[in-house]
């Protein structure tokens, strides 16, 4: 049976401009670069870098009723049959700002329709989820829908994989939510604002993964930027994966890539897990590579031809 990932989660429309480095508090800095405007979201960057690699992609996103998504978005593999469209709120916005310098990024976001998602709003798309082999959701629509959503997995056996971003940064995530998750993946940043443990160096991360399974979560992964990625699961499997590396013109989307990628080389009962991150780590690579946020997510050949590469 073919694999289908259902990614629960935000659209955004993204407005972006390259700047040569990061302006300090105050001051005015010229760039040649015209602001860009493309589409984005966490969810829906995911959900391309799962249909560019070739799995069935059930995408549960709300939108502003001016954006037919069907016509901007032109997936192969993404299915749009499940975006609601908003009565009182426009698509969401993200003004992200970029530095050639460093291709690092400040990234601020408007909610807009994302907000207006309901967990009656998800449990009207039951069915997507029920059909799936894993569930991917992040924290740009309101907790309640992602609740929702991990509930309908869990009554269906479904894998559920959250990118706690963006954290809140106070409160934490509910108990919940967390015992609803078999995956998580945070960066340091999100994994140090909910456990109070600083990443830095393995003996760190073991403690931040006992945090996640004294909560009911299985698999944790936590990626460490240029390092590459962590990951530990209940059983005592751990280990980290390199990152392939390449010089950062754009480093937007590639926690997305590399999360979406990952999820449609893994099976099921996560015994291929250094395998599978190793493919998105190849994909999360190509994306930083480039421009753009969805415009630089590559596709399966294309991550292919790197692993091949560095055999």
């Amino acid at each position: 049976m073919a694999k289908i990932i259902t990614v629960l989660g935000s659209t955004n429309v993204d407005k972006v401009v390259s700047v040569p480095r990061f302006a300090t508090s105050g001051e005015t800095l010229h760039t040649p670069n015209h602001q860009v405007e493309a589409m984005g979201g966490k969810g829906l960057n995911q959900g391309v870098a799962v249909a560019r690699s070739g799995v069935k992609t059930n995408m549960i996103t709300k939108v502003g009723k001016e954006l037919d998504l069907s016509k901007n978005m032109n997936v192969e593999n993404l299915s749009t049959e499940h975006v609601m469209l908003s009565e009182s709120e426009e698509t969401g916005q993200a003004y992200i700002t970029v530095s050639e310098e460093t291709g690092d990024n400040i990234i601020h976001i408007y909610g807009g329709a994302n907000a207006d998602m309901t967990a009656a709003d998800v449990r009207g798309h039951a069915d997507a989820i029920a059909e799936s082999d894993f569930v991917i959701a992040q924290l740009e629509t309101p907790m309640e829908t992602v609740i929702e959503g991990f509930k309908i997995a869990r009554e269906n056996g479904v894998k559920t994989i959250l990118n706690p971003a963006p954290m809140p940064e106070v409160g934490g995530l509910p108990a919940e939510l967390l015992s609803l998750t078999d995956i998580i993946a945070p960066n340091e940043h999100e994994t140090f604002i909910l456990t109070g443990i600083e990443v830095t160096d393995e003996h760190s991360m073991l403690h931040n993964a006992a945090y996640y399974f004294e909560r009911g979560i299985d698999t944790v992964i936590i990626t460490i930027g240029s390092e590459g990625s962590f990951y530990m699961r209940d059983n005592g499997e751990e280990g980290i994966v390199p990152a392939f590396k390449v010089k950062a013109v754009d480093t937007t989307a590639a926690g997305d890539t590399f999360i979406g990628a990952t999820a449609t080389r893994l099976n099921k009962n996560l015994d291929n897990l250094a395998e599978a991150m190793r493919y998105g780590s190849a994909a999360s690579s190509l994306t930083v590579s480039r421009a753009g946020a969805q415009p630089s997510i590559p596709t399966e050949a294309e991550v292919l031809a790197v692993l091949e590469a560095h055999k």
